[in-house]
């Protein structure tokens, strides 16, 4: 093959696959970011002890990368769990709402006071409570990933066209063939919208426990990085938390196709991809 035409070959392919790819503008967005900040730290001469420059913070994921991956490994624990619990008990809730004006009129007014609190105010009593350790961290991953499911799971569930379920009637369904094949497809898209925002509350959720009472887990690190001015292993701990959240929502996320890949959304995902 002469070489203009395997010049052409590979230029070709890495336009249709390596730039079309969703990670590549992501991370030509992270390098412009880490480059920049690089750039500010050097020309506005900022001190180290308030922003160290993205090379300290190499250095600190070389000196203490296998420690950080070991204090993650309960963050993400606690963080799937409290989003499991979420899931489990917020979408019944929302079934049970979106089919109860009485259970609606009870219920979901007090589930908006209790998101009114602030969680880190009320998570030493569940160290009071459950002691130092797993349990304050999957409770408090749980009480801030649950209502966003629950909010969604209610709108998917009351925005069902009220002719399907005519039809249904008028095809002597009964209410759980109903439910099975008209409610729970028509508002899966809804309650997955809910679960990506719960799942990365939940990482929020998780780290509110651990800096509230615990010696382990990257909210311990976090905690006692700041207290010893040790900023590169606190930015490390911050991007190994953000990797967390963001691969946990990859993860709802490639459920989702594989559970609604009949939406418009995962429609027109697959035709831009292809």
């Amino acid at each position: 093959m002469p070489s203009s035409r395997r010049e052409g070959f590979a230029r070709a392919l890495v336009n249709s696959r390596f730039v079309n790819s969703p990670w590549v503008r992501p991370l030509a967005l992270l390098v412009m970011i880490i480059v920049g900040w690089d750039l500010a730290v050097r020309l506005f001469q900022i001190p180290a002890y308030l922003i160290p420059t993205p090379w300290d913070v190499i250095q600190a994921f070389r000196t203490e990368g296998d420690k950080l991956l070991m204090e993650a490994v309960p963050t993400t624990i606690a963080t799937v769990a409290g989003f499991l619990l979420s899931a489990a008990i917020g979408i019944p809730l929302a079934m049970l709402i979106a089919g109860s004006k009485t259970v609606e009129s009870y219920l979901y007014p007090l589930l908006v006071f209790s998101q009114s609190i602030p969680k880190v105010a009320i998570a030493p009593l569940f160290v009071v409570w459950f002691g130092f350790g797993m349990m304050p961290k999957v409770i408090s991953a749980f009480l801030l990933g649950v209502f966003p499911v629950i909010v969604a799971g209610v709108q998917g569930f009351k925005s069902v066209d009220g002719d399907m379920h005519d039809l249904a009637r008028a095809m002597k369904a009964t209410r759980l063939q109903t439910f099975a094949m008209i409610g729970l497809p028509h508002a899966m898209p809804a309650i997955f919208a809910g679960l990506k925002v719960s799942v990365t509350l939940a990482v929020v959720g998780a780290v509110v426990g651990e800096f509230v009472g615990s010696n382990s887990g990257i909210g311990y690190v976090l905690q006692r990085s700041i207290g010893n001015f040790e900023l590169p292993t606190m930015f490390a701990a911050l991007i190994i938390l953000a990797l967390i959240g963001v691969i946990l929502f990859w993860i709802v996320d490639l459920v989702e196709r594989f559970m609604v890949p009949w939406h418009a959304s995962q429609r027109h995902e697959i035709l831009v991809t292809t």
